[in-house]
């Protein structure tokens, strides 16, 4: 899945917890897994590759 550093990777509670690389990126677009923090304001930034992540809808029980 490409992205652009200036639009946000949309994330739901579905997709928690939050991994990047995501499992459908290809081979080569792949660094080291690192968890992300969506508590504070829902969003997070991988400090890899700088991919840009947002929750939207309604948060888990626990995540806040």
């Amino acid at each position: 899945m490409a992205y652009s550093k200036d639009t946000p990777i949309i994330v739901t509670a579905r997709d928690l917890p939050l991994a990047c690389p995501r499992p459908d990126e290809p081979l080569w677009a792949r660094h080291p897994r690192v968890f992300l923090d969506l508590r504070h304001d829902g969003q997070a930034v991988c400090p890899y590759c700088g991919a840009r992540y947002t929750l939207t809808g309604k948060r888990p029980e626990g995540h806040r």
